[in-house]
């Protein structure tokens, strides 16, 4: 083969390649970001100050006797989750996403 037909086929995969690579980028990205951020957890410190569970329901009503039913993560001013998530970021566990349908002390009823 000639320089030239080497040159050619170099430059042409150099150039998919950089044509290629910011799909891949941008699809990893986006997994990523759909992964979401690591679960609360019932026994993160934090959490069990709160009282927070992920099924509200299951809030101890003797320790937190400001527990009204109907009272969630979603429908609390502190929830951050766009949509009907199942799972979203929260102001008050900054880096974790709670349950939509958790509850915890730190409760404020969304205006």
């Amino acid at each position: 083969m000639s320089d030239r037909t080497n040159f050619q086929r170099r430059t042409f995969l150099k150039v998919s390649c950089l044509a290629v690579m910011p799909a891949g980028l941008a699809t990893h990205a986006g997994m990523t970001l759909a992964a979401g951020a690591p679960h609360v957890s019932e026994n993160d410190p934090t959490a069990k100050a709160l009282g927070y569970v992920d099924d509200a329901t299951k809030a101890d009503k003797k320790k937190f006797p400001n527990y009204k039913e109907g009272e969630t993560c979603a429908n609390c001013q502190n929830f951050e989750g766009k949509g009907n998530v199942a799972w979203g970021p929260c102001k008050i566990f900054p880096g974790k996403d709670v349950n939509a349908k958790g509850w915890c002390n730190a409760y404020v009823k969304k205006a």
